[in-house]
């Protein structure tokens, strides 16, 4: 049974991936046909990230009320009819509208599978697991950028996406009754599991660095997928659908990166693989800004990917490990919160700097962002080596 729920769940990750990266790609040509600024993908990121706080928030209470795999499957459903929704919007008003459910369907079936992933796989599984959603976030932008080179209409990328999504929760919803003989069997030890409050998780010495952190993370990895075509596009003056194409380098290099990762875990500490993520990352962004030639970008733009790709598992998969099972499934969706806040809060201010000020400025402040997180993340690994000290 723990295998075909482990497929279930990449499988889930492949469908949170498709539609992540949709919008950047095409956001070039959108805002022109909805005559609305550029920086108002800012916007629509905001609003969807804004619901997945708030589910990912209470996920916990959420997860225990209906279960993983009702939760999963309702969530990959919403998603896909937002998606769909997208796909016959014409002005830019549906498409804020549409935002909200799909935000929400995305932040409780992410902290449910990531969490359970921690609780009762090896890290190397985490990591696959992320690279599963990494397939997903390839394959989006490249279905965008066919469609667009083909002359079809940047509408049916996001109609693709759709149907695709709806069989997905078609097969999520079919499977039901493998969480529920999960449930049964593993009731005993759910109860043991302990709800806290924020006020409560931010009293935990570690929290404060690690909520920090998740932020930093996923503001950074958000920012790229969803500007990094607009960069190329205004500040080096790469068509659009050469743009759409090689920003799927980026998401290519997460997928590539993570499944890689899954092997060096067995080699390397959850540390030392963001350690190693982080020194990549900052090749790609030194690239970005350092290139004189477009024919680097996609180089740059790969090893971003390739760089993001151990961070974020490792962090995640280290969760029980660092504050105890007990707590680890509450814990998880208040980081999958921050994350999420990140995601909302990094994209609209950069996209302020693009349009108002200048595109250039858009690799620096990921370096900013960079800079930020492994402070962060150094932080939490001084504390914890002095806990482990303490306790020798």
């Amino acid at each position: 049974m723990f295998g075909l729920l482990l497929a279930l769940i990449y499988l889930s990750f492949i469908s949170l991936g498709l539609p992540d990266a949709l919008l950047g790609s095409a956001w070039p040509i959108i805002h022109e046909e909805l005559n609305v600024p550029i920086s108002y993908a800012g916007i629509i990121s905001m609003i969807i990230t804004a619901g997945t706080i708030v589910s990912s928030f209470f996920s916990d209470k959420v997860i225990r009320k209906f279960g993983t795999g009702l939760v999963t499957a309702i969530s990959v459903a919403m998603t896909a009819f937002a998606i769909l929704g997208f796909s016959i919007s014409s002005k830019f008003w549906m498409l804020c509208l549409l935002s909200i459910p799909f935000g929400l369907g995305a932040g409780s079936v992410d902290a449910a599978l990531n969490n359970f992933v921690a609780l009762h796989y090896k890290a190397h599984h985490m990591s696959w697991l992320h690279c599963f959603w990494g397939i997903g976030a390839t394959l989006g932008p490249v279905i965008m950028g066919q469609c667009l080179v083909n002359g079809k209409h940047w509408t049916t990328g996001y109609e693709i996406v759709g149907f695709l999504q709806i069989g997905l929760a078609v097969i999520l919803f079919c499977s039901l009754f493998l969480w529920k003989k999960f449930d049964s069997d593993n009731k005993d030890k759910q109860e043991n599991h302990k709800t806290l409050s924020f006020i409560e998780l931010l009293k935990l010495p570690k929290a404060k660095s690690a909520l920090i952190g998740f932020f930093c993370y996923c503001g950074l990895e958000f920012s790229t997928g969803l500007w990094g075509a607009s960069y190329m596009v205004l500040q080096r003056q790469v068509e659009p659908e050469i743009a759409a194409k090689w920003i799927s380098l980026f998401y290519f290099g997460i997928t590539f990166g993570r499944f890689l990762s899954g092997f060096i875990t067995m080699k390397l500490s959850s540390k030392n693989m963001v350690r190693l993520g982080q020194f990549v990352l900052l090749c790609g962004i030194v690239i970005v800004i350092l290139s004189l030639q477009n024919y680097l970008l996609p180089i740059g733009f790969f090893l971003i990917g390739l760089g993001c790709a151990p961070i974020y598992p490792s962090m995640l998969h280290s969760t029980p490990e660092n504050f105890g099972k007990d707590v680890s499934q509450s814990i998880m969706g208040k980081q999958m919160a921050a994350a999420y806040v990140g995601s909302t809060f990094m994209p609209p201010i950069i996209g302020f700097f693009v349009d108002n000020i200048t595109p250039k400025l858009f690799p620096v402040i990921l370096f900013i962002i960079l800079g930020l997180m492994f402070f962060m993340t150094e932080s939490l690994y001084r504390f914890s080596s002095k806990k482990e000290k303490i306790s020798e």
